[in-house]
């Protein structure tokens, strides 16, 4: 029964390998491996039953038997045995002599069994032998070679042992075989073959040489991939790919460093940047050592091409390379009887560019400082040595140069070199130099400083920020002058940006020297708020600026904050109607003083309980008032002020301790609820506190919930709120019943914000419901609709982010909503505040619970809701849905939206053409981006999308001229060829808004133009 069996097993087999061969059918290759993979005949028996298609007598017939085994054991090669490989390895070798065309098919079945981790020892070898004997490798087809270098990789991966057994045999025999390479695919794999025969310590013996010139014959890589190539093979792939090879081993210096000199004296740009990279790799292998005998002309090619070359790659390449040879030689070990190779080559360096550093005027004066300034860098001991001689020249030349352009070139010279000191620390680096040029560079730098030129002083500013960064450089009266500099450039300076840098530098420089800072500039701002002057907009704004730049300590920030707030005090006591741009700016200067502070508990829990009370209490003092809207101190009730106002106080909350956090939410909330006032600084009021009571007078009171919106929607979510569903319900009458927009978004805004966080549970639901109940007679009727409709936003936002299941509900009344002729237009821009980031409540930076991706769910689940609506609406009212189609596209990402270009596309289109100016310019912003990252998608449509540009370039609104011109500009990243037959229409038109009255329009203008002209060029 068994023999039966193994008979019927047999035929099978007979009959799918005469398939195979003499009806040069593919298909039972598959069907031969499953056999042997289920036992049902070995490795042995297809041998067998291919034994006449392999004695046959034409060539081809033998090479298709050959294939049908390698097929095979290329699938089943882990089913193996010992003994199979090892007959499976001789018979393929002795076939290795076979006619040439059955050469291919033993290749591929010796690939098959190089991965078998049944092969026994010794026959890898043997293997490659009989390959380096009996194949001349590059007459074969491009395939059949990649088949060998698989064969060598697979063995050097497994038998890494054994073929070092070879010796220097291996080395040779590679060399051989990939001599005369040209092929890409395979050169990557050879590189890499070469580099790890180098680096995993094969033998190279007398073959270093031979080895170098068969891979060096490539260099510089000129390869150019065809259009449309599927493997993928770029010229940069290559590029990397040999330099890691002549990079590998020291061995290949003496004919690599001459190679070298050669392309980097050649005309070919692409070849002198390769060869600049490759030598700046070999400098982290090489020793000092390898470089000696080459260094004269490698410094000679490198400053040649730094003095004269037109690209600023190549520049920055030789300058990053004199940098890795400076640091090479660093690292020589010196012994007393030996001279050290750096001080001789930074002698060279100094001796062909010093002497330009006497030449301000002159065009080698900054690439002398450049390679100088390389080589200085590439270790602390070359610094030393370039800084010692160059310091002095320049210090000295800053003085004989009178003109302020030369002194300003000079001192960023210097500025250069001192910027270098910082990159060791102080640690490792001692400021030895300095220290001996001290006196005549502070003199220097405080010169440049009272100079008229206002470039040289912001250069001097810059030199004095990295001196005073230096620990230990600047003496205390030298501090004390230097802190006085900069006070006086705030104050008295006329130009902007010397006072804009000397503040940023008072920034920088306050955490390391806080008390010469406090004592000086911080006590000399002060006065000047203090005082009256014609100018003193101007200065106090400075100022404001200054002390907000300079809080960058703790102790800094106790001084500033009393002196900032007392200034505040002062505005609301003198405060005019309309008069809220001083209020707006001090609150500009607070928050930046906040921001600062947030990351330092100790300052972030002062500026909190400083600034927050006084806040609060100067803005109740304002609403109690009698007839608050008319009273002094009102301008800190207009909406400016108090929207100022939330950012500090957001800032001041989003970071404290939850100590902290927990016992200001007991005092702020019952302040609100309650009127409880005892905790505020200044707590004597005319009358109570009651923002959620009705009544007319109590107007001016609920404008300041905006307040309590910035404080309790800044605090994290583990923090608990007082009274919190009293709160929310009060939040949500004043919401939909106050006559006053600002106060009823505010209201909106805060209880979107505590529902956000608002855990979930029974409670949040009976909250929901309360707002739905609300909702929807307020959006049926009545005069409050738009606050209703505001209070839906902010609730539908706050769900959204957090995938809460009642939102789709409430996502569909604001799409029912864009069919309402009074609402529709709003709940259109409503659409964008669902998805976009509001500033100052419902984003991460104030805690609030946001969902990965829910911009890309909401488009999945809505945006066909939208379209399908488009489609019926009322003419009257589809203005409304492509509004929100265009604002939600805006605000989704760009790679989601590139996929969904085709069906949305159309409808962008149309938007182009609706009369209302808010869509018009949504779609062009989404539009844009659109046009520069996905130009294939939008090409076929380029007729249309350029008549419907250019006639919105006409439009009355200047933001719509502005998009639409960005937008032609944008056209051009399309395929050139399809763009060139409107090339003259687009061109002609835009000669119009060249000639727009608006600048902006016109800018644009002339960028567009100026690329449609270069349409179609060389180059682009």
């Amino acid at each position: 029964m068994r023999g039966a069996r193994r008979g019927g097993a047999m035929a099978a087999l007979r009959a799918l390998v005469h398939d195979f061969v003499s009806g040069l059918q593919d298909g039972p290759a598959p069907e031969v491996a499953a056999g042997l993979r289920a036992g049902s005949w070995t490795a042995l028996d297809v041998v067998e039953a291919l034994g006449s298609s392999l004695e046959h007598p034409e060539p081809r017939t033998r090479a298709r038997g050959l294939q049908l085994l390698g097929q095979v054991l290329l699938r089943c090669h882990g089913a193996l045995r010992h003994a199979e490989v090892t007959h499976l390895v001789l018979f393929f070798e002795a076939r290795l002599k076979d006619h040439h065309l059955v050469i291919p098919a033993v290749l591929h079945g010796l690939h098959a069994l190089s991965l078998s981790e049944a092969l026994a020892p010794g026959l890898a070898v043997s293997v490659l032998k009989a390959i380096f004997q009996e194949v001349h490798v590059q007459s074969l087809l491009q395939l059949d070679r990649h088949t060998v270098y698989t064969i060598i990789t697979n063995f050097m991966r497994t038998r890494e042992e054994e073929l070092k057994s070879l010796g220097t045999d291996f080395t040779f025999g590679f060399i051989q075989v990939m001599d005369g390479e040209k092929d890409p695919r395979n050169l990557l794999v050879a590189f890499q073959i070469v580099r790890d025969l180098v680096l995993k310590g094969y033998a190279l013996g007398p073959f270093v040489e031979e080895l170098f010139e068969v891979t060096s014959c490539y260099f510089p890589i000129d390869f150019t991939p065809p259009p449309n190539d599927p493997h993928g093979i770029q010229r940069e792939d290559l590029i990397v790919s040999l330099r890691a090879v002549l990079a590998s081993t020291p061995q290949f210096a003496e004919f690599l460093l001459p190679l070298l000199i050669e392309k980097m004296d050649s005309e070919l740009q692409s070849a002198k940047l390769d060869a600049v990279q490759t030598l700046s790799a070999c400098c982290a292998i090489y020793g000092p050592k390898e470089l000696q005998e080459f260094l004269p002309s490698l410094w000679a090619s490198l400053r040649r091409e730094v003095f004269q070359t037109a690209s600023e790659k190549l520049e920055a390449e030789c300058l990053g390379t004199l940098t890795a040879l400076a640091a090479c030689l660093s690292h020589a070990v010196l012994h007393a009887d030996t001279h050290d190779p750096l001080d001789t080559f930074l002698s060279g360096v100094l001796q062909d560019c010093r002497h330009h550093l006497c030449e301000p005027d002159m065009k080698l004066v900054w690439p002398s400082a450049k390679l100088l300034q390389a080589a200085a860098s590439a270790s602390l001991r070359a610094y030393h040595h370039i800084a010692g001689s160059v310091l002095p020249l320049l210090l000295e030349q800053y003085n004989q140069h009178p003109q302020s352009s030369q002194r300003r070139t000079i001192l960023e010279m210097l500025l250069g070199f001192l910027e270098l000191l910082q990159k060791w620390g102080h640690e490792e680096g001692d400021e030895t130099v300095l220290l001996g040029v001290r006196a005549p560079l502070c003199s220097v730098v405080f010169s440049a400083l009272t100079d008229p030129s206002v470039q040289l002083q912001i250069v001097g500013v810059r030199a004095l920020t990295v001196l005073g960064a230096l620990p230990g450089l600047l003496v205390a009266s030298d501090l004390d002058l230097a802190v006085d500099h900069l006070t006086r450039l705030v104050l008295h300076e006329e130009d902007p940006q010397s006072s804009m840098a000397a503040m940023e530098a008072a920034g920088t420089l306050a955490p390391a020297h806080p008390g010469a800072f406090t004592d000086h500039m911080v006590r000399a701002l002060a006065q000047e708020l203090q005082t009256e002057r014609e100018d003193e907009g101007t200065r106090h704004q400075r100022c404001l600026q200054a002390l907000a730049a300079v809080s960058t300590h703790p102790s800094i920030v106790r001084e500033t904050v009393p002196v900032l707030l007392q200034h505040l005090r002062h505005l609301q006591r003198g405060s005019e109607p309309g008069d809220t741009g001083k209020t707006a700016s001090l609150c500009r200067s607070l928050h930046r003083v906040a921001v600062q502070s947030q990351h330092d508990p100790e300052s972030c829990s002062f500026y909190h309980q400083a600034v927050v009370p006084c806040l609060l209490g100067l803005a109740l003092q304002a609403a109690l008032q009698e007839d608050a809207l008319l009273a002094p101190g009102k301008a800190l009730l207009e909406e400016e002020a108090l929207t100022s106002m939330v950012p500090v106080i957001s800032a001041a909350s989003t970071h404290l301790s939850p100590e902290l956090a927990v016992q200001s939410a007991a005092l702020i909330v019952p302040l609100f609820l309650d009127g409880d006032v005892s905790f505020l600084p200044q707590n004597s009021f005319p009358c109570s506190f009651q923002p959620f009571q009705d009544g007319p007078c109590l107007a001016a009171q609920r404008r300041l919930v905006t307040l309590l919106m910035a404080f309790i929607c800044s605090l994290p979510r583990n923090v608990p709120v007082p009274q919190q569903d009293r709160l929310l319900r009060e939040l949500l009458a004043l919401s939909c019943a106050c006559d006053c927009p600002f106060a009823a978004t505010a209201a909106a805004k805060c209880f979107a914000g505590l529902v956000n966080k608002h855990p979930e549970g029974p409670q949040l639901d009976e909250v929901l419901q309360l707002a739905l109940n609300r909702l929807e007679p307020g959006l049926a009727e009545g005069p409050r609709r738009t606050q209703a409709l505001g209070l839906l936003l902010w609730v539908t936002k706050a769900l959204v982010l957090r995938y809460h299941p009642l939102s789709s509900r409430l996502t569909d009344k604001v799409l029912a909503l864009l069919g309402d002729a009074e609402l529709g237009p709003a709940a259109a821009e409503g659409l964008g505040l669902l998805l976009g980031d509001a500033p100052d409540v419902l984003h991460r930076g104030c805690h609030a619970d946001v969902r990965l991706m829910y911009r890309q769910r909401f488009f999945t689940d809505n945006v066909p809701r939208l379209v399908q609506g488009f489609h019926a609406a009322h003419s009257d009212v589809k203005a409304n849905y492509l509004k929100g189609l265009s604002h939600v596209l805006n605000h989704l990402p760009k790679p989601v939206l590139v996929t969904e270009l085709p069906t949305l596309l159309p409808l962008l289109l149309e938007a182009l053409s609706c009369l209302d100016r808010g869509v018009q310019l949504s779609t062009l912003r989404c539009l844009q981006p659109l046009l520069l990252e996905a130009p294939r998608a939008l090409s076929p449509h380029g007729d249309t999308l350029v008549t419907k540009f250019l006639s919105l370039t006409d439009s009355p609104a200047m933001a719509v001229r502005i998009a639409a011109l960005r937008c032609i500009h944008a056209l051009t990243s399309l395929p050139a060829p399809g763009l060139l037959p409107y090339k003259a229409r687009v061109i002609r038109a835009l000669a119009k808004p060249l000639d727009d009255k608006k600048r902006l329009v016109r800018k644009e203008a002339v960028v567009a133009r100026g690329d449609w002209f270069l349409l179609g060029s060389p180059g682009r």
